[in-house]
């Protein structure tokens, strides 16, 4: 069962919520640093990560479940997001180069057609990224955070579910070891909470981050000619434009606008955590929610 997006929405805007974004976006830049060209879709509450990418990615867009709800992002421009069922992807076959998945796998009925979908739509040399509460860490403990509800995961069931629906784990890299408290003390103390964790209990922390590609080998009928196995690993990206489901509508942006602090939608960059002095440009995350009725 998903959370509400006005739900995830009031931990985001919270301190200990901007702390979680400048965490998670600082391992997801250090580990997706260039997608020039590529095309970016957001599964599940992905749009607090997507920001840093706008701009850069050829096309990305926001796809959130229907039962969980939608909110409007970008705050300026276009709106590129669309209510989906997970089951049933909007999107052509071998049509996605990055996916990001977050507040999104640990939230499903059924994962394994959920998997397939993400399988299918996911281009063959592409990857896909998947944040999910850690099993062993102290925040899949606390409700008071979005990772404290769904199925919480450890590696080694992540890796098993993954490989079961044709895809292979790559990377896996921990974050968000400062407490789940949204005090100023422990949120003002988040990089040093991260930095030392990373060192010494890097398995106990909050979330996991794990990496996968696409197999295209395990979809391969046994005796497959070798020529025609090259040709299907080969296969370019379609790069349609994105459509909603048919059962899906556009939002349409209102007057009501949510007052965030501006780096709500770009989060921290990798290397403005190793280079304070380096600014980016920033906006606000979203502007009105819609929840699915």
């Amino acid at each position: 069962m998903f959370i509400e997006a006005s739900e995830l929405w009031d931990f985001y805007d919270r301190p200990l919520g901007h702390m979680t974004r400048r965490l998670l976006g600082t391992r997801l830049r250090s580990r997706w640093r260039h997608i020039e060209g590529e095309t970016l879709m957001g599964l599940g509450y992905a749009a607090p990560l997507m920001g840093s990418f706008r701009g850069e990615a050829r096309r990305i867009g926001a796809l959130m479940p229907a039962s969980q709800g939608a909110l409007v992002w970008p705050a300026n421009g276009d709106s590129m997001t669309t209510l989906v069922d997970p089951e049933h992807l909007p999107l052509p076959d071998n049509s996605v180069d990055r996916l990001l998945a977050v507040h999104y796998i640990e939230h499903v009925d059924r994962a394994a057609p959920v998997l397939r979908e993400i399988w299918r739509v996911l281009a063959p040399e592409g990857s896909a990224m998947f944040i999910v509460p850690n099993r062993g860490g102290l925040w899949a403990r606390f409700e008071s955070t979005p990772f404290g509800h769904g199925r919480p995961y450890s590696r080694g069931q992540l890796e098993r579910l993954l490989m079961s629906a044709m895809m292979t784990p790559t990377h896996c890299t921990w974050a968000l070891h400062l407490p789940p408290i949204n005090r100023q003390l422990f949120v003002k103390s988040g990089v040093v909470f991260e930095r030392m964790g990373a060192r010494i209990l890097p398995g106990v922390a909050g979330v996991m981050m794990l990496e996968a590609t696409k197999s295209v080998a395990q979809a391969t009928p046994k005796g497959t000619p070798a020529s025609v196995l090259g040709d299907l690993v080969r296969l370019p990206a379609v790069r349609p434009a994105i459509r909603p489901a048919s059962y899906g509508q556009r939002l349409e942006r209102t007057n009501v606008r949510a007052s965030l602090p501006l780096e709500q939608e770009h989060g921290f960059l990798a290397e403005q955590v190793l280079e304070p002095d380096r600014s980016i440009d920033r906006e606000p995350l979203a502007g009105t929610i819609k929840r699915n009725r």
